[in-house]
């Protein structure tokens, strides 16, 4: 008995014109977090040197203007050289110096942190603020636990020296970082 070939032929996947209905979908998936053993977490240095500048930062764009608005008004005043009323025009120009470079250092600091989860000096550091699981902080979050709960919790005596101090530990969280349920990773 001879074998009849296969008139029609089983067309290869490659040539098949119609996708298959029943094939897993072949899509990119861009917001799934990195896994945990990926995250490096940052140097101690590397916050250290991010908080600071992060002050410095605030300080030139909130309190020099401030301070030197209301030293000149009181200068301009004569309140220095023959005990006078500082001028209370320039005092409101101090505290309006102050006031416009609190409002763009938050939509600076707002921008940069809902973007890429970093403040402006942890953009220099090259470090950022993730989720434990890798994933993107919220800027919710960011702000209301990590600042806001943060900076309420500061009036108990010696928190902030606790706080800051936990660095040192084996995870490098502060308690800060356990609240928000966050990590600080290289970027």
């Amino acid at each position: 008995m001879s074998a009849v070939p296969n008139p029609r032929p089983s067309p290869s996947p490659s040539s098949n014109p119609r996708p298959n209905p029943y094939a897993p979908p072949r899509a990119r998936v861009r917001d799934i977090a990195a896994p945990k053993e990926q995250l490096v977490l940052a140097e101690r240095s590397s916050r250290l040197g991010a908080a600071i500048v992060d002050s410095l930062i605030f300080t030139a764009m909130v309190y020099i203007p401030l301070i030197v608005g209301t030293m000149i008004g009181g200068l301009m005043g004569g309140a220095a050289a023959d005990g006078g009323e500082p001028n209370p025009v320039f005092v409101l120009v101090g505290f309006g110096l102050g006031l416009v470079g609190f409002v763009v250092w938050i939509y600076m600091t707002l921008k940069q942190m809902s973007a890429t989860g970093q403040s402006l000096a942890k953009k220099y550091f090259n470090i950022k603020v993730v989720r434990t699981d890798g994933s993107q902080a919220s800027l919710s979050n960011l702000i209301w636990r990590r600042n806001v709960l943060n900076g309420l919790l500061g009036i108990i005596p010696l928190y902030g020296l606790i706080d800051v101090l936990l660095i040192f530990g084996e995870e490098r969280k502060c308690i800060h970082d356990k609240i928000a349920d966050t990590l600080v990773v290289e970027a």
